[in-house]
């Protein structure tokens, strides 16, 4: 009996997993059948499992047949979830309802389902703040573009969810994202997931690394890569290196270790070499948003869920709670939107002389040293995201940033001069040769980010933003020792007071660390959707300063 039960389990979640993939349709027709189908199979399931049970565990092979219920329950748990998941998070109101109702309905037979933990996406944006804002000739609706993402990975994701407040972003955001890991590429899918698990779990991210895990399996992976770093191929083990850097120091990688990367035996093509510095680029960036908006676990996520009934406490926001600042912490706090634009409008009206060479190195030297007073405390760590237990893919944990401005320390390694290798001139060019298709995605999105403006700020309309989303962007690259040398960093230290630069600091370079109380003390007078908008910035820029470094790399070798 216990071996019928062994095999009853190992159809269980094939079976769940093609009705939720069913369910994820644009045909209604076809979801209100696949949702139908699901509760019969729920209540044919699991509401007879526990008598079915009792009998089974009085079969002679007691020990088995225990492990096989352990086994049988762990799966029915995750399916749970990914009802409890659907009723919460779904563009599609009529499988958000039936999921609801399939719930109650289990409930009413006293069976005990999870309920979800916390409020919503995210646990420094009130739900209701979560609305997008319509911009741009294309007059995206961001369900139009839920729905797509809905489609193709059968979850709408609390990270989408939230970047559904800039849906121009979205776009050119899933777009990327989906050619680089789903589309044509000569890297093999399993290795595209497996780098991003990689590169996510180096900022230790484990909402980011569980997505890609999923990934993983749903792409036929082996699930023996996730159980050790040993297991994976030797070819996969040699690029970590280069993913370490990337993630801490980009300015350690050089020649050397692409040329090491390129020759036999396990070695890289240039082509599937240039596809996974993308895909490990952004992945490496994407922490940054995600600790940054304080990006919830998903339903089915550790810490996402809870089995255990509410508490009076789980009503009270952080907003409610971390509001209030002391003395201290209230003179250092952000400048006030009138302050910033009094600014912006001086330094337009200032005349046109040009510092010398010299005056622009010496101001880029001074935000260097600047930033080096701005490091987070290394006991404060964000409370929004489960970190979970990424050692399995970390190796060399004590590697981390290290300010670019303190590398005379150990070496002589020169400031890099966008001047000299930049990602319109050069970059570009690299990728569309080795990736086509890609340079253009990512081009796009690098455009579109850093041109990205509604001209507001706070309650204030008709605002020009440029100088202020110009300082934040090459104020990131100059915590990677990135240069620009026609920009005058005198407008660093004018536009971006210091709350605001120890937050930019601490979502590029320390993201784990990220805490509500860093996200609520920048900007006090600004929304939501503008703060995101900081983030935005902020990922993109660390991203082009990652390819920035390692592409001009790979030119070097190839020269």
């Amino acid at each position: 009996m216990a071996t019928e039960l062994a095999d009853k389990v190992t159809d269980l979640e094939p079976d769940a997993s093609w009705l939720f993939g069913c369910i994820a349709s644009r045909d209604v027709n076809e979801r209100n059948q696949a949702l139908q189908q699901l509760e019969t199979w729920i209540n044919e399931v699991i509401v007879n499992s526990q008598s079915d049970e009792r009998i089974d565990l009085d079969d002679e092979d007691d020990t088995l047949s225990q492990t096989v219920s352990e086994d049988k329950q762990a799966v029915i748990l995750q399916i749970l979830l990914q009802v409890l998941r659907l009723s919460i998070q779904c563009p599609f109101d009529d499988v958000k309802s039936k999921c609801s109702d399939i719930l109650i309905s289990l409930k009413d037979k006293e069976i005990q389902v999870p309920r979800q933990c916390g409020r919503g996406p995210s646990s420094f944006i009130p739900s209701e703040e979560l609305i997008p804002i319509s911009n741009g000739p294309e007059k995206l609706d961001p369900k139009d573009l839920f729905i797509d993402v809905f489609i193709q990975t059968q979850r709408l994701d609390h990270l989408t969810t939230v970047l559904g407040l800039h849906p121009r972003y979205l776009k050119a955001f899933q777009q990327t994202q989906d050619f680089m890991m789903k589309k044509d590429g000569p890297l093999p899918f399993e290795y595209r997931h497996y780098i991003a698990i990689m590169a996510a779990a180096r900022l230790r991210c484990s909402y980011l690394v569980k997505l890609q895990e999923n990934e993983f399996r749903n792409q036929g992976g082996d699930p023996m890569w996730l159980e050790s770093f040993d297991n994976i191929p030797v070819k996969l083990q040699n690029l970590y290196e280069l993913i370490k850097c990337l993630a801490h120091q980009p300015w350690l990688i050089d020649v050397s270790m692409i040329e090491t990367l390129l020759q036999p035996p396990n070695s890289w093509s240039l082509s599937e070499l240039v596809q996974a510095v993308v895909i490990a680029s952004h992945f490496c960036a994407l922490p940054s948003l995600v600790y940054g908006c304080g990006i919830s676990p998903e339903v089915d996520m550790e810490g996402g869920y809870t089995m255990e009934s509410p508490t009076p406490s789980e009503d009270i926001s952080p907003s409610m709670t971390n509001n209030n600042h002391t003395p201290e912490e209230a003179e250092g706090a952000s400048a006030d939107v009138e302050t910033l634009v009094k600014r912006m409008k001086e330094l337009k009206e200032l005349s046109e002389a040009e510092d010398s060479q010299e005056e622009h190195i010496k101001k880029f030297e001074k935000v260097e040293r600047q930033s080096l007073e701005l490091a987070p405390k290394e006991e404060e760590h964000s409370s929004c995201v489960d970190r979970g237990d990424l050692s399995v893919y970390i190796r060399d944990p004590e590697f981390k940033y290290k300010d670019f401005a303190r590398r005379g320390e150990v070496s002589k390694i020169p400031t890099f001069r966008v001047q000299d290798y930049s990602w319109e001139e050069h970059g570009f060019s690299l990728v569309n040769r080795y990736y086509p298709d890609i340079a253009t995605l990512l081009d796009n999105k690098l455009s579109l980010t850093s041109n990205l403006t509604y001209n507001t700020m706070g309650e204030k309309r008709e605002v020009d933003t440029f100088l202020l989303r110009r300082a934040i962007w090459n104020y990131v690259h100059a915590l990677f020792g990135i240069r620009h040398d026609d920009y005058d960093y005198s407008e660093v230290n004018l536009l971006l007071d210091r709350s605001l630069k120890s937050y930019v600091k601490t979502i590029t370079c320390f993201p784990e660390r990220t805490t509500f109380k860093d996200y609520n003390h920048f900007w006090k007078e600004f929304h939501d959707s503008e703060k995101v908008h900081v983030n935005l910035m902020v990922q993109e820029a660390r991203n082009q300063a990652c390819l920035l470094y390692v592409l001009r790399s790979i030119m070097e070798y190839m020269k």
